[in-house]
């Protein structure tokens, strides 16, 4: 929900620059309301945790590691998910579930719900626990190449903008 309000945000002030300065203002000013966009976009939707019955991929904002089942030696809901992987690293999933306090239903008994992280951590273990030999992945670690790049064209054309502007 964020990331299209701050979507609709950007497009009505690019908008209203061209409305008010014209096209070529608007192209000066549009890297730094990309640059925020770029951000929000990071910190609140790229971070992402799969899981498959071979194994797991964690995205954190701009690192990705995956890893076969057969690399996990333990997995525990801190604040956030948490695998713990045989080369003695753990890897924390910042979009994956969280801890959270229980839910209480509206109703007059005083039951409490589960939270959702620990039936999404129950899943998880099972699938975990479930692997066969073939979940044998090995850990990889890398960086969101596609998040880079356009990081990268978002700053040249913003040193672009500078440069013209201060001209």
């Amino acid at each position: 929900m964020s990331l299209v309000l701050c979507s609709l945000l950007a497009l009505f002030l690019l908008g209203d620059a061209v409305v008010r300065a014209g096209w070529g203002q608007m192209l000066l000013l549009a890297p730094w309301v990309l640059l925020g966009l770029w951000v929000v976009y990071e910190i609140a939707f790229v971070s992402v945790v799969r899981v498959d019955e071979r194994g797991a991929t964690v995205q954190n904002m701009l690192r990705r590691t995956s890893f076969g089942w057969n690399r996990v030696r333990d997995i525990d809901l801190r604040w956030q998910l948490v695998f713990s992987l045989d080369d003695g690293r753990d890897v924390t999933c910042y979009g994956g579930p969280a801890r959270a306090r229980p839910v209480r239903r509206p109703t007059g008994d005083d039951e409490a719900k589960a939270p959702s992280g620990l039936a999404s951590l129950t899943d998880i273990r099972d699938r975990w626990q479930a692997a066969g030999s073939d979940a044998d992945a090995p850990i990889t670690r890398g960086w969101d190449g596609r998040a880079l790049i356009a990081l990268g064209v978002i700053l040249v054309w913003a040193v672009a903008a500078v440069m013209i502007a201060g001209s």
